[in-house]
């Protein structure tokens, strides 16, 4: 089920109805689906649409996005979708059937970048893979015949140790 993936929130709610989760879904998959096929503004591209808060009331929706590139790329994006909300409002409006059109806002979804972020302090922090020492042993390689396990000496030492008992 689409909205039951726990992507889409209700704002102002604790626990959002199936009916408002549905709402959601379809509010994203519309915003996806225009940007990607029929928006033409060239400030509009690289955006993913994260997820869709929908207020309590349905009139209004908060539309978060990700949008790779630097701070004034992202800037500009955002400035360009919402130059287009009243176009994404008017598909959105046809694909739900509810009282009111919720009116769209969007906002840059900083999730992605602080996970970049956050790779990349964990790469400066941990040695990188690859270095000399922090290699795992193989199994096979480091060993001798000799170091070898072999169970039936196992099982005489087991048997010894009966012995001294």
């Amino acid at each position: 089920m689409g909205g039951a993936e726990g992507h889409e929130h209700v704002a102002g709610g604790t626990c959002p109805s199936e009916a408002m989760l549905k709402v959601a879904e379809a509010i994203r998959e519309v915003v996806s689906m225009a940007i990607l096929t029929e928006l033409r503004d060239p400030r509009i591209s690289d955006v993913t649409v994260t997820y869709v808060e929908v207020s309590a009331d349905l009139r209004s929706a908060k539309v978060h996005v990700s949008v790779m590139g630097g701070e004034t790329k992202q800037n500009l994006c955002l400035h360009g979708l919402q130059n287009s909300a009243g176009f994404l409002q008017q598909k959105v409006a046809r694909r739900i059937e509810t009282r009111y059109t919720p009116r769209l806002t969007f906002l840059l979804d900083q999730g992605v970048k602080h996970s970049i972020e956050v790779s990349r302090l964990l790469s400066q922090l941990l040695p990188a893979e690859g270095q000399p020492g922090d290699e795992p042993l193989d199994a096979d390689e480091n060993l001798d015949a000799d170091d070898a396990f072999d169970a039936d000496e196992a099982d005489e030492a087991v048997d010894e140790d009966k012995l001294d008992e």
